[in-house]
């Protein structure tokens, strides 16, 4: 195999041998293949693409370039997933994974950290005093039979090649190509050991996904992976034009997941952690259907089952399930709204970015985050307000960075005289 040749079929239009290109991604990651090589390939792809078998054999190739989990095998049962391709106010999984759990599935994740305006789980599970995000996988198998759910770090074996790509693409303007996105996120899902997954997929102004057919396409790519690699896999796609739910900023959030998990979450972000609950549990060896699945999520939030397995998961991980341990930020800003109306656009991206220059994101790897900070959206999209109502409140560490997140929470809400048309969470589903 020579890179060369590859990239210049690719650059042509052809498509490559499975075989070939298998030995293309793991000779890179061995650092057998030189970046300039690699970033040429993925140019290439960017203006040819990958058919579905292309898509399929790179994916294969990042996932034994590393280990790989059977969660299944190890525990006896059927595991599953969830993963969501990032946005603002998201922490649908520290929600979805108690309740599931509650219903006697299994649910095994590795998460990320955010980066940019998209927070990362693992930092809004962070937030919690003394939450342990690294655990070895036979302390994660033990905390999958005890408590039913765990919520890890990805460890640095597992699919090597990706992480290795991705950072190439980040900095040669190579990211946003369907195919690499769809194999990025479907080896690890795959390599993680899940045999059924739930994917949430963003689409709007908050989200790398900025319209319906661009979010569908991605997740036709990324069923058609899991499905050829014998998983079972439901899309949601999911509106991301205003935050979800109230809180954006790690405290704030996982405050609120602790509220939905014992019923008193915001009506757009219940929604979507049941619907995404239930899909997970008619995909489990239950033997149930969507409507029961979705009827034993309500019952385990409504008798207290869900929250009792959020504490004990949290307890596990070496956490305290107390929100009052949470850090609490020193002040705290009002955002009134400027005049009478109603609300017609709340952008999403507009409040991640001022949560971010909070400190609640990282704009590189390397920076600290600080789990206080944040902004909590009271009015959302279709709410009717009154001059001087509460838009939004700013949690911030001095006045100076609150007046600056005041001033970009208010420019991120529009109000009008009419209410826009209710679309609900869930724009449409794959599956």
């Amino acid at each position: 195999m020579r890179p060369a040749e590859l990239i210049e079929q690719k650059r042509n239009g052809g498509e490559h041998d499975a075989a070939e290109l298998a030995e293309l991604i793991l000779a890179y990651a061995r650092d057998d293949v030189p970046d300039y090589q690699l970033a040429a390939w993925c140019m290439a792809v960017y203006f040819q693409g990958l058919t579905p078998a292309e898509t399929h054999a790179l994916t294969d190739a990042m996932i034994r370039s590393g280990e790989t989990l059977d969660l299944g095998a190890a525990l006896g049962r059927k595991v599953v997933d969830k993963h969501s391709t990032g946005g603002v106010g998201d922490k649908t999984s520290i929600a979805v994974g108690p309740i599931v759990a509650a219903c006697g599935v299994p649910l095994g994740k590795m998460s990320g950290r955010g980066l940019g305006h998209t927070g990362g789980t693992l930092d809004k599970l962070e937030s919690i005093p003394g939450f342990r995000v690294e655990l070895t996988t036979d302390e994660m198998i033990q905390q999958l039979r005890e408590v039913g759910m765990a919520i890890v770090g990805q460890t640095a074996n597992l699919v090597p090649a990706d992480k290795k790509l991705y950072a190439l693409r980040d900095v040669t303007a190579t990211v946003d190509i369907v195919p690499l996105i769809a194999s990025s996120i479907m080896s690890k899902k795959l390599a993680a050991g899940a045999q059924a997954i739930v994917l949430d997929v963003k689409v709007g102004d908050g989200a790398f996904m900025k319209t319906l057919d661009d979010a569908r396409v991605l997740a036709e790519v990324m069923r058609e992976i899991g499905t050829m690699a014998g998983r079972e896999v439901t899309c949601l796609l999911t509106d991301m034009d205003q935050p979800l739910g109230r809180a954006v900023g790690n405290a704030l959030e996982v405050h609120e997941a602790r509220d939905t998990v014992r019923g008193d979450g915001p009506a757009d972000f219940t929604e979507l952690v049941l619907e995404a609950a239930a899909r997970l549990l008619a995909y489990s060896d239950l033997g149930i259907d969507l409507d029961e699945g979705r009827r034993r999520a309500e019952a385990a939030v409504d008798d207290g089952s869900a929250l009792e397995v959020y504490e004990r998961w949290i307890h596990a991980q070496g956490g305290d399930p107390d929100p009052g341990a949470l850090e609490q930020a020193p002040v705290r800003r009002v955002v009134p709204a400027p005049r009478d109306g109603v609300v017609t656009r709340l952008g999403a991206l507009d409040v991640g970015v001022a949560a971010l220059e909070l400190g609640a994101g990282r704009r590189t790897k390397a920076d600290p985050i600080d789990h206080a900070v944040g902004v909590l959206c009271f009015a959302k999209r279709g709410d009717t307000v009154l001059e001087g109502d509460d838009l939004a409140e700013v949690h911030a560490r001095t006045e100076e960075t609150a007046e600056r997140a005041a001033a970009a929470v208010l420019a991120a809400y529009e109000i009008g005289e009419r209410a826009p048309a209710d679309h609900g969470i869930v724009l449409d589903i794959v599956a």
